[in-house]
This record gives C-alpha cells, sequence and structure tokens, in this order.
C-alpha cells in the first residue's frame, strides 16, 4: 500500500529563514520558466518547450546564481518544473477537452508552499530515530530540522515534500510497501447516508452529529475577512497591517481544516472497527455543489430570472462544510489498512424507494426527514431509508463477487 505521513516541523529562526528562502528561490524558477514557454510560443513562431529542454538547463542556471539557484537540491528544482510540465499537460488536455483551459498562472511568493523531493537521500533525508524527540530531516541548504513524530512511519519512504501552512511548517513521507494491519472480524455490515443535518445515518438508524465547523466560526471568520476587506486589493507593497489581516483569515480557515480532517479520521476509524463491510453512495461532489445556471429573461434584455442561486449556495455550504470526499477518501484508506471493505453504490433514488416493499416514487419523500410510502404505508426516517437501501446494493455486490 501507498500512504502518506504528515509531521509538523520545529525549525530555529535561521532554519525557518532558509525554509523560506528556499520556496522563493523554487518560486522564481518556476515563474522564470513559464515566462520562458510564453514567450518562446508568442515570439519565436510558436515553439513549444518541453520539460527536458528546460531540465537540461538547470545546471548552467545554478552555475549562474550560485547564491540562490546552486545551493539547493538539483532533484527538487526538478521536481518543480515537472510540477509546471503537468500544469501545462492539464491545461492543452482541458483545451482538447472543451473546457475552460484556464493557462497556467505565476505564482506569487505567498503561494508557493511547496518543495518536492523526488527521492529520499537525495537532497533530503528523512533520520527517524525510536526516542521521537530526536526525529529529524536534513535539508540542503537548510540542515537537521527537528520533527515533532506523533506516530510511527510504515513501509519505505518514497518522496518527501516540504509544505508551509501559514506560519506552520510540515514534511509529507509517501511511503509505500506500508504492511496492512488486519483487524478481527467483527461479522456485521453497514450502509451509511451522508447528509447536512446529521453527518451521515447508518442503517441501525444511529445518526452521526454534524459538528459544522465552518459554521461555528462563522461570525470570528467573517469579522476576519471584512476586516481584510477593508485594505486596497491592489497596493503595490502590502503593509504590515494588511499581511497580519490576512494570516488571521488564514488561521482560521486552517484551524476549521484541521479540525474537519480530525473529525473524519475518527469517525472513520470507528465505522472500520465495528464493522467488516461499509456501503455508502457514490457522490458526486463537485456536480452537487455546482451553481445554478442563469436564467435569461426573454422579456427583459439584460436581466435575469430568478435561479435560486441563493438558496443553492446555503446548501453548497452546508455540503462542502461537511467534507463528504475527504471523509470517503480517509474511509477507504482506512479500510484496505485494516482490510475491510467499503462499497460505493449507485446514489440514485436511494430515498425514494421503500425498502420494505421496493416501491419508487417521488411522494414517498414527504420532508427532508420523513419518508412513508405511498403503496405499502412504511413510516421511517428519511436518511435511514437512504441508509437501508444503500445496505441493500452493497449486499447485491457481495453476493455477485469480490
Amino acid at each position: 500500500m501507498i500512504r502518506a505521513y504528515t509531521f509538523l516541523l520545529r525549525p530555529t529562526a535561521g532554519q525557518e529563514a532558509a525554509l523560506r528562502a528556499m520556496l522563493a528561490d523554487h518560486c522564481s524558477l518556476y515563474n522564470g520558466a513559464l515566462q520562458e514557454r510564453r514567450d518562446a510560443w508568442r515570439h519565436s513562431s510558436r515553439t513549444s518547450i518541453k520539460y527536458g529542454d528546460q531540465s537540461a538547463q538547470l545546471k548552467e542556471i545554478r552555475a549562474f546564481d550560485p547564491e540562490r539557484q546552486g545551493r539547493w537540491s538539483f532533484s527538487s528544482q526538478q521536481a518543480t518544473l515537472r510540477r509546471l510540465d503537468k500544469a501545462f499537460q492539464a491545461f492543452f488536455k482541458r483545451v482538447r477537452s472543451g473546457l475552460t483551459p484556464g493557462y497556467p498562472r505565476f505564482k506569487g511568493v505567498g503561494h508557493f508552499d511547496t518543495v518536492i523531493f523526488p527521492k529520499d537521500g537525495d537532497g533530503c533525508r528523512w533520520d527517524s530515530t525510536p526516542n521521537d524527540r530526536q526525529t529529524r530531516v536534513r535539508l540542503q541548504g537548510v540542515g537537521h530540522v527537528r520533527v515533532h513524530q506523533h506516530r510511527p512511519v510504515r513501509g519505505r519512504v518514497k518522496t518527501i515534500s516540504i509544505k508551509r501552512e501559514g506560519r506552520r511548517w510540515y514534511v509529507v513521507l509517501a511511503c509505500d510497501d506500508v504492511p496492512a494491519e488486519p483487524l478481527p472480524a467483527s461479522g456485521r455490515i453497514v450502509g451509511i447516508d451522508m447528509g447536512t443535518v446529521h453527518f451521515f445515518t447508518d442503517s441501525n438508524g444511529v445518526h452521526e452529529p454534524n459538528p459544522r465547523f465552518l459554521h461555528a466560526m462563522t461570525e470570528e471568520l467573517a469579522k476576519a475577512q471584512q476586516h481584510l476587506a477593508t485594505f486596497p486589493k491592489r497596493t503595490r507593497r502590502r503593509t504590515k497591517k494588511h499581511r497580519a489581516a490576512a494570516r488571521r483569515a488564514a488561521k482560521l480557515h486552517a484551524r476549521i481544516r484541521r479540525q474537519r480532517l480530525d473529525h473524519h479520521h475518527k469517525t472513520a476509524l470507528t465505522l472500520v472497527r465495528d464493522n467488516d463491510v461499509i456501503g455508502h453512495e457514490k457522490l458526486n461532489t463537485a456536480g452537487m455543489t455546482k451553481g445554478p445556471q442563469p436564467k435569461p429573461d426573454p422579456d427583459n434584455g439584460g436581466a435575469f430570472l430568478p435561479n435560486g442561486a441563493a438558496a443553492k449556495a446555503g446548501l453548497n455550504r452546508s455540503i462542502l462544510d461537511a467534507g463528504w470526499g475527504q471523509f470517503l477518501t480517509v474511509l477507504a484508506n482506512k479500510a484496505e489498512s485494516a482490510g475491510r471493505r467499503v462499497i460505493a453504490v449507485d446514489a440514485r433514488n436511494t430515498s425514494r424507494t421503500c425498502p420494505d416493499c421496493g416501491h419508487v416514487a417521488k411522494e414517498n419523500r414527504v420532508t427532508q426527514a420523513k419518508f412513508e410510502c405511498v403503496k405499502c404505508g412504511l413510516v421511517e426516517n428519511a436518511d435511514r431509508v437512504g441508509a437501508l437501501n444503500v445496505l441493500h446494493r452493497a449486499g447485491l455486490v457481495l453476493c455477485d463477487g469480490p
């Protein structure tokens, strides 16, 4: 199995300055490579430059600017150029598919937050010891940085990434050959129905509360964002107060993100420990949170008809606050490690199908919380009905084979 481990770094003041310089120099390399591609296409008869062409120039760049580019890992700079190449590959793929292209953009220093080292031991080495307090990661040009290792690392470390989030620094280890840790069989199978009122409802009728972390911090976050909005959007030099306001808003968003991820891990772990098989709906979260299309008013040129955008925005915010996609990804990974099985089933009509007689009708869903079958008269909680139908469909998948 392939797994990623994220640990908090504890750099000294000097090491933190070196880490910021490393990000800034890699950002400069990324922007310079992007500018070269733009100029070659516009001014050189539409010449296309590839990753191999730019990677071959790295030795000359490092020799020309040893103070900024020469002191960092060669392989990490190659990874930065690959990152740009992937952006262009995705751009051309969208062009061929007829989607909105989204040409690769230049990165500001504050928006370039990750440096990747493709191989452990090449410019970056993970020095793990039995004593967590002595764990270090060695970075070329930075030194041995202390790591807060809160869990053991299993498998073989393949790539190492250094990531900045606000004023925090993290090391991300991508490991392969991670051994599974199967749990003893529980003999139970469960279906879950994701929601916004409740985080999910299982087929046993248990409602998992939705913590709604974003909603809980709405007032505090609104004040921080309103204060940030009082500054001019485009200033040639950001002031100290503007940077402090931006850090405040970013800090709140980071806290919400960490709380949500922690809740997902703990909730998924409980499900995996208690059940051998877990069924859930196959959800297209991106499509579900897409804004409604505008409706032009044919009788009034330049005007639009109501399209429910305000109500849809509230629903979208609740879905994104719950983080269904992230939770289901965490659940699948934990189930794989524990030797459990997660089955994604078709989500169509799970809340309109009677689990007793199988009758499908829109009228079965009386309200958001109440289900009443118009054929057999079954009355049940609508979310539990969805979970029961998910459980039934997951059982059919089990009967059909592995």
